[in-house]
């Protein structure tokens, strides 16, 4: 039992020492990644803001009409099993 907190306690520690490393090597990371990073053109933001507005109005106007036949079915089927 004491070994076992021993090597927990010397793991705690190797990470402990290995944290600054740890956070350079992440930050050196992100560095290199955000170079990568290209922001759209704006002709490309206009075009998928489009995009997106038709679709959400395509959305809209289907879940309109399939909210409509929902509610003609179950009034339908209450004045139907309403009246038995």
């Amino acid at each position: 039992m004491a070994n076992s907190i021993a090597t927990a306690s010397e793991s705690f520690g190797e990470r402990l020492k290995s944290w600054p490393e740890r956070i350079k090597s992440f930050y050196n990371d992100v560095r290199t990644e955000m170079r990568k990073v290209t922001a759209p053109s704006w002709k490309d933001v206009q075009a998928t803001t489009t995009v997106v507005i038709i679709t959400v109005f395509l959305f809209g106007l289907f879940f309109f009409i399939i909210d409509g036949v929902l509610q003609r079915v179950v009034n339908a089927m209450f004045s139907y099993f309403g009246h038995h």
